[in-house]
């Protein structure tokens, strides 16, 4: 928690319009408990944040998430991201810590689990309770990782149910570290260029190059 700490209070005047915004999304208060968002971090507004929920520095969520701190608590700790229609919910009194750097992959569940630092849930991946999963840990897409599953740092996890099929190679960690650091720069650049407008009705004549630095594993893998 120390980590993220100035969650808890305004980090600069320039972010006052960011709270006011706020309003506009689907974030609720449950019983005692307000959800707290760092004014860096973007929530869509198609996300739903309830209750003891604690969101850091630079975070991203995506539109469909669904994050549930009604019957226990959830803290995202700085520079994670959760991405579109994910999960993240618990059994009463358990709190899911996803910790510094966590990269959470479209679709995917968190059920009750600690997901430790730097650490990759692939797409659809499901994570049930009391799951911990050491740093730099990397969870194929589809997996299933069964309740009460501990798997030590640099684990390379697939399967149903998932097991460890061998140590995460620093190359990995590296290529995998490169992705989220886009989805860190994401939440800056989402307060910056982004907002609701009407479509156009054809296809403009020049539209600007996206960057194709970041390629797939296999990809990388290959140059």
């Amino acid at each position: 928690m120390g980590k993220i700490s100035n969650v808890y209070r305004l980090a600069a005047p320039q972010f006052m319009y960011l709270y006011q915004e706020e309003s506009k999304r689907m974030i609720y208060r449950f019983q005692e408990f307000i959800p707290v968002v760092h004014p860096s971090a973007f929530v869509h507004p198609q996300a739903a944040v309830t209750g003891k929920v604690v969101i850091g520095k630079d975070v991203y969520i995506g539109p469909g998430a669904a994050i549930r701190g009604d019957w226990g608590g959830i803290v995202i700790e700085d520079g994670c991201n959760v991405q579109e229609n994910c999960t993240i919910h618990m059994f009463p009194g358990v709190t899911v810590t996803l910790q510094q750097g966590a990269h959470i992959g479209h679709g995917a569940v968190v059920h009750g689990a600690k997901i430790g630092r730097n650490c990759l849930i692939g797409m659809n991946a499901v994570i049930m309770d009391r799951v911990e999963l050491g740093d730099e840990c990397i969870v194929g897409a589809l997996s299933f990782v069964k309740a009460d599953s501990v798997f030590e740092a640099r684990s390379l996890i697939v399967g149903n149910p998932a097991q460890k099929i061998r140590e995460v190679s620093d190359e990995m960690i590296a290529w995998k570290t490169e992705g989220t650091r886009l989805y860190q720069q994401l939440p800056s650049d989402m307060h910056a260029g982004w907002e609701a407008c009407e479509p156009l009705r054809e296809v403009p004549d020049h539209w600007p190059d996206q960057s194709t630095a970041y390629k797939t594993w296999n990809e990388h893998k290959k140059q």
